[in-house]
């Protein structure tokens, strides 16, 4: 991959990164904000499962983050870029869908069939 091509997919990587690590600040901000003590149980589930729901958001997320991260580490391995399966180059189209992949679509595509027929 051009040295052109793969700074601008670290540009992407490091905004997508700081975009989760602001909302997850902000979450944790917010939920310490939150000591209401509501006493009606209806109000009090809703918020309970709102939070709950925030909360599954910021766990996938995190996941994300973790996988950002190693999009970053291959970028400085110079790995980047290639399928960690057939190890051919992915395409630009589907790293700019999904920055963060390993594999390329056909690898992908012969791997979901697989879970498919395993499941």
């Amino acid at each position: 991959m051009e040295p052109d091509k793969v700074e601008e997919f670290r540009a992407i990587l490091n905004d997508m990164l700081s975009t989760l690590l602001e909302d997850a600040d902000r979450t944790v901000a917010e939920m310490n904000e939150e000591k209401t003590n509501f006493p009606d149980p209806t109000d009090r589930a809703t918020m309970e499962s709102d939070r709950n729901f925030e909360l599954r958001i910021r766990d996938r997320e995190r996941r994300l983050i973790s996988k950002i991260k190693e999009a970053l580490q291959r970028i400085e391995d110079k790995e980047f870029g290639y399928c960690e399966e057939c190890e051919e180059p992915i395409g630009e189209a589907r790293l700019r869908a999904r920055p963060v992949t390993t594999l390329c679509i056909d690898c992908k595509t012969e791997q979901e069939r697989q879970e498919r027929i395993g499941s």
